[in-house]
């Protein structure tokens, strides 16, 4: 077993806030001193900026000290320094699977925020980044926040309960068994801060559609909540069948609002290709995903995540609208005798592990009632990703080999749809 002492982090183009997010908290093992690689310019300054505040925050500010390197060229910068142990990685979409390939055979483990593809001619290259890491020694890892999502979690531990679920459906192409809904918005405040988007996030040829980015996660959590723990072939196990998208517009006036920097065409709005829909099945199964971006949430709502997985014996739904404060929830709509009975039994042994969960019935369907305590924010799941991680990192055999198959399934999934809609 390799057992790694300190952590040294370097941080390679940090493009998306999301770099910044991982150092919202400090870590035993991990060092304070984090080497930064990368062009200087307003994607940089974001970055220093909201670590300075983790830094500057009360309570419990955070101690990061930070070495800054400037360069255009800043892979080889890093590749020839190497100060640190593990490569972070959170900007420019398309060419970051070739920075993970570098890091991994340099010897270096490597966190990668999603998607490490969004084509699908580059998805052999994941597979050769995975297995360089394996044979090495070494970890690689994309980021999946949602997985540690309570709700996400619940619905999962529900669906793989018989005597609550049954059995999955294969549902049709008019009903799928498993349908989820996802809507992002490109304005939006980030710990505090407006968050401010390069002029290259809007060029879907840089940074991907909405399927190929932000829908990794549901594609992520279909599998991860379906076929858990499970390897999957993708060659075998999937079978896409149809995909579409379309835009959202953008005028000038927001284009400028959210970027700093003025379009190209004032006259006309941006066609953003950010949104898709795709239809699949999943070892038999029904699936279609719709992944939307907005430009702004109403007052009071955020992002939204909903999903429904169908039973024998249940549909296991997660919803977040009016009704639920837009917040996220979780419910049981039993279609079988004794669901009420079989629900209390199993929530009943979730008590040592969240303690206080209980069951609200409305209308002749339940919902979970999630104490306040395990709603932890989206921003908080980075550091239980980079938890994770890091434990892993003291042993990479622990890595589970689902994991591996587990992202060849949704970057095929995230870059075959991608390839179909255009």
């Amino acid at each position: 077993m390799k057992v790694m002492n300190e952590l040294k982090l370097m941080i390679l183009d940090p493009g998306h806030f999301h770099a910044a997010l991982l150092q919202k908290e400090m870590y035993p093992d991990v060092s304070r001193l984090v080497s930064v690689y990368s062009p200087l310019g307003p994607e940089l300054i974001d970055y220093l900026t909201r670590v300075a505040q983790f830094n500057n925050r009360a309570p419990s500010p955070t101690s990061w000290e930070l070495a800054v390197h400037t360069s255009d060229h800043s892979l080889e910068h890093m590749l020839h320094q190497r100060p640190g142990n593990c490569v972070v990685l959170s900007g420019r979409n398309r060419g970051k699977i070739h920075q993970i390939l570098q890091s991994v055979e340099a010897g270096l483990n490597v966190l990668a925020d999603k998607p490490w593809v969004i084509r699908l001619e580059d998805l052999p290259l994941v597979d050769k980044a995975l297995q360089i890491a394996e044979n090495k020694g070494l970890v690689a890892f994309d980021i999946m926040t949602e997985r540690f999502e309570i709700t996400s979690i619940l619905q999962r531990l529900l669906v793989n309960d018989k005597s609550v679920f049954g059995e999955m459906q294969p549902g049709t192409a008019e009903q799928p068994a498993v349908y989820a809904k996802s809507i992002h918005h490109l304005m939006k405040m980030v710990a505090g801060t407006p968050l401010r988007r390069p002029v290259w996030f809007f060029d879907t040829d840089e940074y991907g559609e909405g399927l190929s980015d932000v829908g990794t996660h549901v594609v992520d959590l279909v599998q991860w909540t379906a076929f858990p723990d499970q390897i999957l072939n993708y060659q075998r196990d999937i079978e896409m069948i149809s995909a579409k998208h379309w835009p959202t517009e953008i005028s000038a006036v927001d284009f400028l609002k959210v970027t700093g920097s003025e379009p190209k065409d004032k006259a006309n709005p941006l066609l953003y290709n950010c949104n898709n829909a795709v239809h699949y099945k999943l070892r038999g199964v029904h699936v279609k995903l719709d992944i939307l971006w907005n430009w702004e949430a109403p007052e009071g709502t955020g992002d939204v995540y909903m999903a429904s997985f169908q039973g024998t014996k249940a549909r296991i739904e997660i919803r977040q609208g009016k009704p639920e404060n837009y917040q996220s929830e979780v419910y049981v709509v039993p279609n079988a005798p004794n669901a009420l009975t079989a629900l209390k039994q199993t929530v009943a042994g979730w008590q040592q592990s969240w303690p206080g969960v209980a069951i609200a019935e409305q209308n002749g369907e339940f919902r979970i009632q999630i104490p306040q305590q395990f709603r932890v924010s989206h921003e908080a799941h980075f550091a239980q990703v980079a938890i994770q991680f890091f434990k892993y990192l003291q042993s990479p055999a622990s890595v589970p080999q689902w994991e591996r198959a587990g992202m060849m399934a949704k970057y095929y999934v995230s870059t075959k749809a991608i390839e179909m809609s255009r």
